[in-house]
Order: C-alpha cells, then sequence, then structure tokens
C-alpha cells in the first residue's frame, strides 16, 4: 500500500514584500516602521479548545435532560441512530487528525500552523474536525436517550464558529494570504 499523499500549501518563510503596520516578528514588540506594537503570537486565538467547548454545552445538556427529562424517543431507535452518529463523527476526526499529521502541522489551535491541509475531508469542508465533534455530540445524546441534550448544541455550534473558526479563517487568510483565501472560495465551511 502506498503512504497517503498530502496535498497541502506549505508556508513560506520568505517574506517578498514589507507590511509596515506589522510586527517584524509575531512576538515583536516592535513595527517594520520602528512604531512600539503590542506583542503578539502566532495563533488564532481561539476563545476555548473546541473539545472542551463541546463537552461544557453536552454537560449542560445532560443537566436539562436529568431536570426536565421523559421525552425520550425509542432506545430501539435511539441507539443505532445514536452510534451511527458517533461512528461517523469519531471517522470524521480522525480523518482530520491523520491530515493534520500527514501535512505536519499541529492539531493543537494554540501552535501555530505550518501548512494548509487541502486533501482527504479538507476538499468537502473547511472543517471536519469541528463538524465530527458536532456529530459525536449528536450522537452521544441521542444514543443516551437525552433528548434535552441536543439543546445546548446550536449554541455550541456558534460558540465553535464565531469564536473559534472565525479566528482561525482570520490568522489563516493572514498567514497564508490568496493561497488561503482562494481554497475558501473553493471549500464550504461546514458542509
Amino acid at each position: 500500500m502506498s503512504p497517503a499523499r498530502c496535498s497541502c500549501l506549505k508556508h513560506s518563510r520568505r517574506n517578498d514584500t514589507v507590511n509596515y503596520e506589522e510586527p517584524i516578528s509575531p512576538t515583536a514588540t516592535e513595527s517594520n516602521s520602528g512604531q512600539a506594537a503590542a506583542p503578539r503570537t502566532d495563533t488564532p486565538g481561539v476563545i476555548a479548545p473546541p473539545p472542551l467547548i463541546y463537552l461544557g454545552a453536552l454537560g449542560v445538556g445532560f443537566a436539562l435532560d436529568a431536570t426536565i427529562g421523559d421525552a425520550s424517543p425509542s432506545s430501539r431507535v435511539a441507539r443505532p441512530v445514536g452510534a451511527a452518529l458517533i461512528v461517523a463523527g469519531a471517522g470524521l476526526m480522525g480523518t482530520f487528525v491523520r491530515a493534520f499529521a500527514r501535512a505536519r502541522t499541529p492539531v493543537d489551535p494554540y501552535k501555530p500552523s505550518e501548512a494548509i491541509v487541502t486533501d482527504g475531508p479538507y476538499r468537502l469542508t473547511r472543517n471536519p474536525g469541528y463538524l465530527g465533534m458536532t456529530l459525536t455530540y449528536a450522537g452521544i445524546a441521542i444514543a443516551s436517550n437525552a433528548p434535552w441534550a441536543l439543546v445546548p448544541l446550536p449554541v455550541a455550534i456558534a460558540v465553535i464558529d464565531r469564536g473559534v473558526i472565525a479566528r482561525e479563517e482570520r490568522y489563516l487568510e493572514r498567514r497564508f494570504g490568496a493561497r488561503y483565501t482562494d481554497y475558501k472560495r473553493r471549500v464550504r465551511r461546514w458542509i
């Protein structure tokens, strides 16, 4: 079996143009024009680790279900549907992690990106990891026969969309420029 091929765009270390408003380096305290600049790191600055956002919402959802309860569908239906969603979500998360490993770019949103991954699930969605986490969350709630646990899911998705994805996209546009915006035009954010 041949090794997986990674179609990714590496970040060029060479800077062909000088932007006098940006710091010299990701942690510089002086801009190229010699004026003081606020220190920053070369990361998206997401509001929280995405798995914790989903886990927090799921915890709130289970608390709601324990408090309100009694709206459960038949477990004969809920368990297989939930299991299918969990398997699909875990599969998407696995392909996302493997694609990042092939590209040698970190999964951790608090570390600088080294490449834009465009192969595997990234041909269909710009966020297979978050889509996988969403499917897994829904699967856990359904398989647990806890429909009220689904109520906070839209809130978690909104927080991921605004507090994580939007920040990551701004960061990737800054870091990779037209290479990322071209990819962004071709592939949808979610599905």
